[in-house]
């Protein structure tokens, strides 16, 4: 395991703890693992109820909508009491429909049975061209290292691929006979392209050197290249290999230059390529593979300033553009050969994404709403025509109107002028006066927060509680500027923003300071760490989920999974003024004396991209230096890693644990 080798940042009283393994850091991890245990059984612990009560609105025996492939329904189905889903498919009926053909349904993977009472995560999950073959990865730890497996469908033959250090993704040739995967360097960087073959040894095709750039493969809606993405923070190059000739060469798009991000999928049309070389809001091109160089790319989407081309979908139907506009997606439909039109939403706050299950010669295309108040619904949309037909809506079980929840947008004002979206849920029918509240954020990475439904959110909501979240600067909710406007030099801008939605809440009149929780994990724990340590006074607790308090040491460590790839999100501690920048938003850095809200935090022991000591030490400073007596919980699951448990109900228990908390220590509205 990697254990930390940073350069002299100075006196660190709580670095032992980066000692992974040894005695002296876990009996640490333990005794705070059950010091959080003792208080929650002794302050009204809740946990049971509220896992029953989100259990109880969870359909838990359901069958996922099916994906039409060929001549095949591929679905999962989840069964009462299993911690994960089992794989499917069956034979396509011949009307068209997703009807399920139980005579000709084949178990294709029990994640159940691979799991047992350990940690596992599904990476990939890939059918062969020939639906002859699984590709499937597994990471057993939490680590986000993963085994590559491939299973002969009809007779059910598993083989182990031998590639070590796998970052879990896999992609088929055309011949259904090589698959393409990609492995990690010393730092945990996806780094190294590979050729599998189930009988042969892997061959090694490309390195990427530069640990700022990520390696990414997938292959094009048309299904008939493969492209390989080398992307930074802010710069991007992609290669290309016709998907039936997985031996040949491939060929470089557009080489990299310093801040030119480019995306490539391919269609009717020949490639098509999503560039900000006109602007950062980025514009949409076309180009032919034979001459997919720059210089012969043709726009076909102008840059347009007040809305940022976020994604686009290529299906031989049309084309779908994804827009963020004013901290809510757009898309614009361009059917082959009929004009333009913008798909309507049924209300004012929601997320929308194009979700995959359609092939690329369907004339439909589904997308995937949601709201706040509204859990999500998959909808077939008619490319040609805009007609939209619903074909899943996730259910609620049990007592549940999204119309006794009312959504509302809320703009704070930041000390800059910058207006600051915060998007609200609560309960129409809830105690006047100030309520307990729960205020969510993120901030980086340009990372958007769509609202989103949550069963286990209502639990909150029912007792009272008003849900938001702050749109912060760091993320990309209102377009490409509010990203760059969040990160680097302007990093501070993050935390005064989510410090203005706060105390617009306050003046607003809908909660107080003794009612205020707010919440955040990894980047969004960092955030937590920083605003509890500038304004504590207005916060009645915070929740930070492995969060990345320790970021000037961290990035002090260029040998640490993923460092150097930070850079451009966080700075090069190599210059000194980078350097004490970070340094006075460091939540780690930056405690002191003084009173702190109540605090419960988690940390995972595998987690590759927050370190479990990020936390540990986090609070053990906390608890030297803080001056009251409001609890200070730290829980670390000793067998999970960035994301948490890796089963459904061990990840309802985790958000009951977390509740049980709030609800000890906020108290009700009044």
């Amino acid at each position: 395991m990697l254990q930390p080798t940073r350069r002299d940042t100075g006196n660190d009283p709580y670095a032992w703890l980066e000692q992974r393994d040894a005695p002296e850091v876990l009996t640490f991890l333990e005794q705070e693992n059950q010091a959080t245990e003792t208080w929650l059984a002794s302050h009204d612990d809740q946990r049971e109820i509220l896992f029953e009560e989100i259990r109880g609105r969870i359909r838990e025996t359901d069958l996922s909508l099916p994906g039409v492939w060929g001549p095949w329904l591929y679905y999962q189905r989840t069964e009462t009491g299993a911690e994960y889903p089992r794989y499917f498919r069956c034979a396509k009926p011949v009307d068209g429909s997703l009807t399920i053909d139980s005579a000709s349904e084949i178990l294709l993977l029990d994640l159940n049975l691979l799991a047992g009472d350990g940690f596992l995560q599904l990476g990939d999950y890939a059918i062969s061209p020939d639906h002859q073959w699984l590709a499937y990865s597994l990471d057993r730890q939490g680590d986000e290292t993963y085994s590559l497996y491939l299973q002969k469908i009809d007779s059910g033959t598993v083989t182990e691929l031998p590639l070590e250090n796998a970052d879990g993704s896999l992609v088929w040739a055309q011949d259904s006979q090589h698959l393409f995967a990609i492995s990690m360097d010393e730092t945990s960087r996806p780094a190294h392209l590979w050729r599998l073959r189930a009988d042969a040894t892997p061959v090694h095709l490309f390195h990427e050197q530069d640990q700022r750039f990520y390696l990414h493969i997938y292959r094009s809606s048309s299904e008939q290249w493969l492209l390989l993405a080398s992307s930074s923070k802010n710069t991007s190059e992609v290669q290309l290999l016709p998907a039936d000739q997985p031996t040949g060469t491939w060929q470089l798009i557009e080489a990299r230059r310093s801040g030119h991000e480019y995306h490539v999928d391919h269609g009717p049309e020949g490639l098509i390529i999503r560039s900000n070389a006109p602007g950062e809001n980025f514009a949409l091109f076309q180009a032919e593979p034979e001459h997919p160089a720059f210089e012969h790319w043709q726009q076909i989407a102008e840059l347009d300033p007040q809305r940022t081309l976020e994604d686009m979908s290529v299906q031989k139907a049309g084309l779908l553009l994804h827009y963020r506009d004013q901290g809510l997606i757009t898309l614009e439909v361009r059917p082959e050969g009929g004009a333009p039109y913008q798909v309507k939403m049924p209300d004012a706050i929601y997320s929308l994404h194009v979700q995959g299950g359609e092939e690329y010669a369907s004339e439909f295309v589904r997308l995937r709403y949601e709201s706040l108040n509204r859990p999500a619904q998959v909808s077939a949309l008619h490319i040609a025509n805009g007609v939209q037909r619903v074909l899943k809506q996730i259910p609620v079980e049990g007592k549940f109107d999204p119309d006794d929840y009312e959504v509302m947008r809320e703009w704070a004002t930041a000390a800059d002028g910058s207006r600051i979206p915060i998007s609200l849920v609560a309960a129409r029918e809830r105690a006047p006066g100030p309520a307990p509240f729960s205020l969510y954020g993120y901030g980086a990475y340009g990372a958007s927060m769509d609202p989103w439904f949550s069963h286990a959110r209502l639990s909150l909501l029912e007792r009272g509680w008003i849900f938001a979240i702050a749109h912060v600067r760091g993320g990309a909710d209102l377009g490409e500027a509010w990203y760059q406007n969040g990160k680097l030099e302007h990093k501070e801008n993050t935390f005064s923003d989510f410090i203005a939605c706060a105390e617009h809440l306050l003046q607003r009149g809908l909660t107080d300071s003794a009612r205020l929780a707010i919440a955040g994990g990894s980047a969004g724990g960092l955030l937590i760490g920083n605003v509890i340590n500038q304004r504590p006074e207005l916060f009645a607790a915070a929740v930070a989920d492995v969060p990345f308090v320790d970021v000037f040491n961290t990035m002090n460590n260029p040998d640490l999974p993923l460092t150097i790839g930070e850079y451009e999100e966080w700075g090069d501690m190599n210059d000194p003024v980078v350097a004490e920048r970070v340094r006075g938003y460091a939540p780690y850095e930056q405690v002191r004396e003084q009173e702190y809200p109540a605090l419960f935090v988690t940390a995972g022991y595998h987690d590759m991209r927050v370190q479990y000591w990020e936390a540990a030490k986090w609070v053990a400073k906390l608890r030297h230096c803080k001056t009251d007596s409001r609890p200070l919980l730290l829980r670390t699951q000793m067998s999970a890693g960035h994301g948490g448990a890796s089963g459904r109900y061990q990840a309802i228990r985790e958000l009951a644990e977390e509740y049980s908390f709030l609800l000890a220590v906020i108290p009700p509205a009044g």
